[in-house]
């Protein structure tokens, strides 16, 4: 293969991933500002389900652009806001909340870090108090002090 046609492809390679960027799904805003006001409330609390690391309020996704179109709906259809929390949970598991509850299933999630954290300083605690215990602790000789005294005054 040529120069410029090896340069042509690996462009073309590289360039390839922007065509497919996600564009954003344009929402129907409601026309009641409170509708809009529980919506944003709502849509902090909830997790994309495509991009896993975002809000619905931050997410550019079409299902969460669907997802808040349902919970417009529902906010509509007069529901409070644990009712509908409580909807999408059912229907797509804990995943769905951004912070997670507190339950015996993700002790390990809110715990896990700080028990970690524990266990680490015990260990390095432990090691700290051998070191120290298998360094003899002896004084200078007569000699040494006076060689160290030298040392300090030149």
């Amino acid at each position: 293969m040529t120069r410029s046609r090896l340069l042509a492809l690996l462009l073309l390679c590289l360039l390839s991933p922007v065509g497919s960027a996600q564009v954003p799904v344009e929402d129907n805003p409601s026309d009641d500002p409170a509708v809009e006001a529980r919506l944003a409330k709502l849509s902090h609390e909830l997790r994309c389900l495509k991009c896993q690391n975002q809000t619905l309020a931050d997410s550019p996704s079409s299902i969460a652009a669907d997802l808040r179109r349902e919970i417009r709906t529902q906010i509509a259809e007069g529901k409070s806001d644990k009712e509908i929390v409580a909807f999408l949970t059912q229907r797509y598991g804990d995943f769905i909340l951004y912070r997670p509850r507190v339950t015996p299933t993700t002790y390990l999630l809110w715990f896990g870090p700080f028990i970690l954290l524990l266990a680490g300083l015990v260990v390095l605690f432990r090691y700290i108090k051998q070191r120290r215990d298998t360094i003899p602790d002896q004084p200078l000789t007569a000699e040494e002090r006076r060689r160290a005294e030298e040392m300090l005054r030149s």
